[in-house]
């Protein structure tokens, strides 16, 4: 089976972040105080990897962060030490996947944004 996970993180005061699975409906939320914008979305990343870690499904991830989707896929660098912990985090995940894209969308196509009022 295909899921789609589209995963949303939003910085500053009132940050947080969650995905939605397009087939299931199923979403997830958490608020987490001063996080950076960037540090959201990878937590959101993070959040959707260790639900299906163990799933043999294609899983394919949506996110409007150009710059996440770039670092996580190997094509921009980290230069943040925050970012890099929590891309460590999330490859380590990542290589536990048989069949994982991550992909970016354009904010107005990204579910989880819609969904997360972002």
């Amino acid at each position: 089976m295909a899921i789609s996970i589209y995963v949303d993180g939003s910085g500053g005061t009132s940050s947080g972040y969650g995905y939605f699975v397009k087939e299931t409906g199923e979403s997830f939320y958490e608020k987490k105080s001063d996080l950076t914008n960037n540090q959201a979305e990878y937590l959101a990343i993070i959040s959707a990897l260790n639900k299906y870690v163990d799933s043999n499904d294609e899983i394919t991830i949506y996110s409007d962060s150009k710059n996440t989707v770039n670092q996580l896929n190997h094509e921009f660098a980290i230069n943040n030490e925050a970012l890099r912990n929590l891309a460590r985090e999330a490859w380590e995940l990542i290589g536990k996947f048989s069949n994982l894209s991550i992909v970016w969308v354009p904010r107005k196509e990204n579910l989880a944004g819609k969904m997360l009022g972002s």
